[in-house]
């Protein structure tokens, strides 16, 4: 699938083992989040548009690189993504903020969509999708769909766990979107938990149970 990329750098692996430890606490899992958005971050944002300006250094005038276009958008799924943008607007300090809030339904494990507020805009943004975890699929699908129907059209979605099923059902229904993943786990479990997954991502962030 090319429209999914795999993270394969040492420290994304060795911060996502540390994530899933279940002694890791709430402190620690919160900046382990941050960091581990910010270096999937890079890699997600490596083909931004720059303009060339002119400039004066101590030393000369010269013809230099900056970032062109409408400032591009960071939309945390709530509540779990919400631990994921502070890594990004590290390296995006201007990035617009939107928000899409969804909750699962325990008995059919479909998720229903009861906020969304994106920034104005929205077609000419580069939008970044980001949520810790891809289970089945559909809170992701059903974000973009939000987006796309409210003008959106260049989207990338950042998850640092995904189950197989839910790269599947993603890629089904989003084929122009890329998916960058941190690590791809074994399976869902009879309760649509990754596995070996970390748990409950939002409970773990807002030491919540």
């Amino acid at each position: 699938m090319s429209n999914v990329i795999v993270m394969t750098h040492p420290l994304i692996k060795h911060k996502i083992t540390m994530l899933r430890d279940e002694r890791t606490g709430t402190n620690e899992f919160r900046k382990l989040t941050d960091e581990i958005a910010m270096l999937m971050g890079y890699e997600a944002l490596s083909d931004l548009k720059t303009r060339e300006v002119e400039i004066k250094t101590p030393i000369e005038d010269t013809v230099q690189p900056l970032l062109d276009g409408k400032k591009p958008a960071i939309v945390p799924i709530l509540r779990a993504g919400l631990g994921m943008v502070g890594g990004l607007l590290a390296l995006l300090p201007s990035a617009k903020v939107g928000h899409i809030g969804m909750c699962r339904d325990e008995k059919t494990h479909k998720p229903h969509t009861y906020y969304c507020k994106l920034p104005t805009f929205i077609e000419e943004r580069l939008v970044l999708v980001v949520d810790p975890m891809l289970a089945t699929g559909g809170s992701l699908i059903d974000a973009v769909n939000e987006i796309k129907s409210r003008g959106g059209k260049t989207i990338k979605c950042m998850c640092i766990i995904a189950s197989p099923e839910g790269v599947s059902a993603f890629t089904e229904a989003h084929p122009d979107v890329q998916l960058y993943i941190g690590a791809v786990d074994r399976c869902l479990n009879e309760n649509a938990y990754i596995c070996p997954g970390l748990g409950d991502a939002g409970d773990r962030i807002f030491g919540t149970k």
